[in-house]
């Protein structure tokens, strides 16, 4: 790999400004150690089903192998238990984020831990606040993200606005899958980017081998916000955050009938049975606009690596056309 590094990404000993999304049910311990390892930050996603024993059963794995990583926390999960909070600062991570929701109460316990800190922000005020609460990093995520967020500005436009807002740290994130796409925010002022659906797809993630076929078949045209899951699976995530994900039969054969997952008891029994069909028409699958540039799997490093190589040419070739 060709060194890439940031001021930011140097202060955390990392080789790479990549941080794998905190994705829930996807991105566990074996995902963040492999990102760690090939010198990015790994992230472990907690997730809207997540619970203290699945963050410390994830987690062990690469506190086994004395690697740094991070973890993901949602705000009204946390609020819902709020052990968890105590439970992340217990696993000794290097980064806890929080995100999707603004009581930033935990910011001064976590730094005063010797943790970072991070949320993720979707408007250029929010970014503000975040950063007057004492955020160590500030991710701009942009609408073309995957899985739940606020859509409303895209990733380049939300980042310039936050970089000449705030003073502090700011990854990118949404719709970033590829090296190309690391140049552009990286010259743009970011320090690094905050990426998920490409890891989403990594050998060591935790998806089914039907939502890899899925990723990996679906282009960038084929996802939609939607919060139909949300309501079939009785998540209580607040409607302001939809979730961007495959646009595929089950999203077809569920997105008119939310209001059934209310006034019909078996409504979600047969949603859940269709959803667990297990073919990769039908699985559930978070995806950002950026999905049409994944075409087979590959490992963590791999993903790495070529990204920062790719990169780095990009950026060489920049600097050289400039001196012409």
């Amino acid at each position: 790999m060709t060194g890439l590094t940031t001021p930011w990404s140097r202060s955390l000993r990392l080789s790479a400004p990549i941080v794998n999304a905190p994705m829930g049910g996807v991105a566990g311990g074996i995902l963040a150690a492999a990102v760690t390892c090939a010198g990015g930050l790994g992230m472990i996603g907690v997730g809207s089903a997540g619970s203290q024993e699945l963050l410390q059963r994830e987690a062990a794995y690469p506190r086994a192998f004395r690697l740094q990583f991070g973890i993901g926390l949602l705000d009204w999960v946390s609020a819902r238990d709020p052990e968890l909070l105590e439970a992340a600062i217990a696993a000794g991570p290097a980064l806890i984020s929080v995100s999707f929701g603004d009581d930033w109460n935990w910011v001064t316990r976590v730094r005063d831990a010797g943790i970072s800190t991070a949320t993720q922000v979707s408007t250029v005020e929010l970014a503000r606040r975040a950063a007057d609460c004492g955020f160590d990093i500030i991710v701009a995520r942009g609408a073309e993200g995957g899985g739940h967020g606020e859509p409303l500005v895209g990733t380049l436009p939300l980042l310039e606005g936050v970089l000449d807002a705030v003073a502090v740290p700011v990854l990118a994130a949404g719709g970033i899958s590829s090296g190309r796409g690391l140049a552009a925010v990286l010259a743009a002022g970011a320090s690094g980017v905050w990426m998920g659906t490409a890891f989403a797809a990594a050998s060591e993630s935790l998806a089914t081998a039907a939502a890899r076929t899925a990723l990996f078949d679906a282009q960038g045209t084929d996802t939609v916000t939607t919060t139909v899951f949300d309501a079939a699976l009785a998540y209580p995530w607040p409607a302001k955050y939809p979730e961007r994900v495959l646009r595929n039969e089950l999203w077809q054969r569920w997105s008119t009938k939310e209001s059934l997952f209310l006034s019909d008891p078996e409504a979600r029994a047969e949603f859940a049975e269709d959803r667990g069909s297990g073919d990769s028409k039908t699985v559930h699958v978070d995806a950002g606009q950026g999905v049409g540039l994944l075409i087979e799997s590959r490992s963590a490093s791999e993903i790495v690596d070529d990204m920062c190589d790719e990169a780095v040419a990009l950026l060489q070739q920049w600097i050289s056309l400039r001196g012409e």
